[in-house]
């Protein structure tokens, strides 16, 4: 190992999955391992963060151990300890600062805390799936099981969508860390959006894949639902609207007992989602003036939107770029990319840091 080599150990309990990943110069994953807790909360309908905190608790050590026996490295080749400190739930994100200071100061290395939506930007990092010119999706994996044989592009400044169940943010990335706000959500993030309507269609948690699934087998014009625009900000968006039409068309079909088409509803309000997201995020590459376009959260993996983000960004002449799956959802892996940013940059936390359940995108 040169000694040039930043090793960065992250750890992200935000939620409901326990992960601890190795980041060699925040490109290069040497272990990313995740201990999911989807089937645990799959019969409440979705998290329920006494029991994420406690499973946290459980799996914590488990996890990190192997994910530096994975990494084949030991804590003294590590350079610095990341880790995810807001936004989250705040019991699940005690655990994990508690263990990162726990860890950072025994082994006496730096502690960098980081923003949980930085990581999901910093996923853009770690895989290349650049989309320029290009008309398909290629689903190829570089840089994410220590192959680093094709270096990722993706470079700021860019425009990003941050797309998941909390969050759905329009920003520009002027550098790595540094990020300007131009489009929010008013009312429900997307990928809320997409759970409540699994909710009421029957399709259960989590929601966006079993909508997406579905609506591969349906027909995304069979039902028109609202496409909701923000008055006076082109880049925001809205969904609440969008949720009570289509729990507005359930009810009715469900009064006058007509039976209702699973999967041409959720290829309606999935289409409707997407139509809403790719819009607003082609607009403001364009009149921004960017060419590099960037999706990154949780509903970042629906095909639809990756397939329509791709298309719009051909047809616009925009470099189209998108994580692995995998790196979607809650990781590590993306935690330790942002960490290593933080780091060269001489962001370092005291023993002080405290988990920030409402931190804001850019606050420190």
């Amino acid at each position: 190992m040169e000694e040039k080599d930043i090793l960065i150990l992250a750890i992200e309990s935000s939620c409901d999955e326990t992960a601890a990943a190795v980041v060699r110069n925040g490109r290069e994953v040497l272990s990313n391992v995740i201990a999911s807790q989807i089937a645990l909360h799959t019969q409440f309908g979705g998290v329920v963060p006494e029991i994420a905190s406690r499973k946290h608790m459980e799996q914590i050590n488990q996890v990190i151990a192997g994910a530096l026996k994975e990494a084949g490295v030991s804590l003294s080749d590590i350079t610095a300890i990341g880790v995810t400190y807001g936004p989250g739930l705040v019991g699940a994100l005690l655990v994990g600062v508690a263990e990162a200071k726990a860890i950072a100061y025994a082994a006496k290395k730096p502690l960098i805390g980081v923003h949980h939506i930085e990581g999901h930007v910093a996923a853009n990092f770690i895989t290349n799936y650049p989309g320029c010119g290009s008309d398909g999706i290629s689903e190829k994996v570089s840089g994410v099981s220590g192959n680093p044989s094709v270096q990722p592009k993706l470079e700021p400044p860019f425009v990003c969508l941050i797309v998941s169940g909390g969050h759905t943010h329009l920003v520009i990335v002027k550098d790595y860390g540094e990020f300007e706000i131009i489009g929010r959500t008013r009312d429900d993030a997307a990928g809320e959006a997409f759970d409540k309507v699994a909710r009421a269609v029957g399709l259960g948690y989590p929601g966006g894949p079993k909508v997406d699934r579905a609506a591969r087998e349906g027909n995304p014009h069979a039902i028109e639902f609202p496409r909701a625009k923000v008055e006076g900000a082109p880049y925001d968006f809205s969904f609440s609207g969008l949720k009570s039409a289509v729990l507005n068309y359930i009810n009715r079909a469900k009064m006058a007992g007509e039976a209702i088409c699973v999967p041409d509803l959720a290829a309606s309000f999935q289409n409707a989602v997407v139509e809403a997201l790719v819009s607003r995020a082609v607009l403001a590459a364009k009149e921004y003036g960017y060419d590099k376009l960037a999706i990154a959260g949780g509903v970042a993996s629906n095909q639809a939107l990756r397939a329509a983000m791709a298309k719009a960004c051909k047809e616009n002449s925009l470099c189209f770029y998108y994580p692995a799956p995998v790196l979607c959802t809650d990781n590590a892996a993306m935690i330790g990319a942002a960490a290593y940013y933080e780091y060269q940059k001489g962001t370092r936390h005291g023993w002080d840091l405290n988990a920030v359940p409402n931190l804001k995108l850019g606050e420190r």
